[in-house]
């Protein structure tokens, strides 16, 4: 299955499970790996037979930006649903959401999670 990728999208968002989290917000980053296929845009050189990058993008600052959630993984969740549901053509999405702040001692660059969906699923 050919992919499109667009990573690292910076977005502010309310998520976490702390009071300060929800009432200050923070940075949130989106991989987004799109599995659908291409050939018929590559071979028509069709835009309409592909899926706009810019509108992924506008589509992940929705759902990141949007209603806060205490859990990654439900934001995770929530933009697969989103992604699913704006592009019929992408028949799968590799998504990972960084959160680079979250409070927790320590020293690291970040935490974040993956997840993996499917139409079939």
């Amino acid at each position: 299955m050919d992919k499109i990728y667009v990573n690292q999208m910076e977005f502010w968002g309310y998520h976490g499970l702390f009071p300060e989290e929800n009432k200050l917000g923070q940075r949130f980053y989106v991989d987004a790996e799109l599995e659908l296929d291409l050939k018929p845009a590559a071979e028509t050189d069709d835009m309409t037979k592909s899926v706009d990058y810019g509108a992924i993008y506008e589509t992940c600052k929705k759902v990141v930006e949007g209603e806060a959630h205490k859990l990654v993984e439900t934001v995770a969740e929530k933009l697969s649903a989103e992604l699913f549901n704006q592009f019929s053509p992408v028949q799968g999405c590799r998504l990972k959401v960084y959160k680079p702040d979250p409070p927790i001692p320590g020293h690291y660059q970040s935490v974040a999670i993956e997840i993996y969906r499917s139409r079939t699923e």
